[in-house]
C-alpha cells in the first residue's frame, strides 16, 4: 500500500472514530432535547410569560400608574444611581486586576484572585451584614459617622457599597482567562518598540479584549440592577428613599398589591432579556472574530 493511499485510510478510520464517539441513538437525541426543552419551558418561559400577563391583567393604564407612581420613580431612579457608580468602578477595577494578575508576577498574587472569588463564595445576606457591622451605629465606625453626620446604613452610600461588593468579580473573571489565552507577546513587541504601559494598556491590551469586557460590564450592570439580598440587609427598606427595583417588587408584593408588583418585576424581566440579547451577540461576535482570525 502506497503511502498516500496509507494516509488516506488512515484518515478514514480516525474519521469513523470521531463518528461513533460523538454520535448516538436518535432516541437519546429526542430524549435529551425535550428534556432540555421542557426544563426551559416550565423554569424560563412560564415564569416570563406569568410576570408579563399578571403585570397586564388589569390593563395597560393600571401598568403605566404601577411604573410612574413617586416610590415606583424613587426605586427605579436608586436602582440607576447605584449601578452607574458600581458599573463603572468594577470596570476599572476588573481591567487592572486582571491586567496585574495575567501580565505581571508579584507577591500575593494568589490571594488577590482568592479574593477576586470572595463574593461568589459569601452570602449576599452575609456582605450587607458585614457592612453593618462596620458601618452601623453599633458598628466599628458608627459612632465617628454619627458624630460627623454621615449616614452609610439605611442610606444610598450602604446600597452603593453593597451592590459594589456583589459585582465586583463579573469584569476582571471574565478578563482573566480571556487575557491568558492571549499571553503576553503582543505587549512585549510594545515595550521592545518603546511604547510606554498607557499606550500597551489603550492600543493592545484592550481592543484585543474589548469583547470580554463589554461582557463583563453587561453582567455586571445586570446584578447591580437585579441584586437583593446586600441591598435588602443595609437599605432599611424605607419607601421612596432606600427601595431598589427589587425592594419595592416585595413591598408591593407582600401589600398583595399583585398588579403593580408585577409591572415593576415586568421592568427587571425586560432588563434580563435585554441582557441575554446582548449577551448572545457578544458571543456571536467573539465566535466571528476567532473564525476571521483563525483564517487568517
Amino acid at each position: 500500500m502506497s503511502a498516500t493511499a496509507t494516509t488516506q485510510y488512515s484518515s478514514y478510520r480516525n474519521k469513523v472514530a470521531r463518528s461513533r464517539a460523538t454520535s448516538e441513538p436518535v432516541w437519546i437525541r429526542y430524549l435529551l432535547t425535550t428534556i432540555a426543552l421542557t426544563f426551559l419551558t416550565l423554569f424560563l418561559f412560564v415564569p416570563l410569560a406569568a410576570v408579563f400577563t399578571e403585570a397586564l391583567r388589569k390593563g395597560f393604564d393600571t401598568y403605566i400608574t404601577a411604573l410612574v407612581d413617586p416610590d415606583a420613580l424613587s426605586a427605579i431612579k436608586l436602582t440607576f444611581i447605584a449601578a452607574l457608580i458600581a458599573v463603572p468602578l468594577n470596570l476599572v477595577f476588573g481591567v487592572a486586576a486582571a491586567w496585574a494578575i495575567t501580565k505581571f508576577e508579584f507577591k500575593g498574587k494568589s490571594i488577590l484572585i482568592t479574593l477576586i472569588d470572595l463574593p461568589f463564595a459569601v452570602s449576599p445576606v452575609i456582605a450587607g451584614l458585614i457592612y453593618v457591622l462596620i458601618f452601623g451605629i453599633q458598628g466599628w465606625f458608627g459612632s465617628a459617622l454619627v458624630d460627623n453626620d454621615i449616614k452609610v446604613i439605611f442610606a444610598i452610600p450602604g446600597i452603593v457599597l453593597a451592590t459594589i461588593f456583589v459585582t465586583f468579580p463579573f469584569v476582571a473573571r471574565e478578563l482573566i482567562p480571556l487575557m491568558q489565552a492571549q499571553g503576553k507577546d503582543e505587549e512585549e513587541a510594545g515595550l521592545v518598540l518603546g511604547a510606554s504601559g498607557w499606550q500597551i494598556l489603550w492600543r493592545i491590551t484592550l481592543p484585543n479584549v474589548k469583547w470580554g469586557l463589554l461582557y463583563g460590564v453587561i453582567l455586571t450592570n445586570a446584578r447591580a440592577m437585579g441584586e437583593f439580598g446586600a441591598v435588602s440587609v443595609v437599605s432599611g427598606h424605607i419607601r421612596g428613599m432606600t427601595n431598589t427595583l427589587p425592594l419595592h417588587v416585595e413591598i408591593l408584593y407582600n401589600e398583595y398589591n399583585y398588579a403593580a408588583a408585577f409591572a415593576v418585576a415586568s421592568l427587571l424581566a425586560l432588563l434580563a432579556l435585554v441582557t441575554l440579547a446582548l449577551k448572545t451577540f457578544i458571543e456571536w461576535q467573539v465566535a466571528r472574530n476567532a473564525i476571521q482570525h483563525e483564517s487568517a
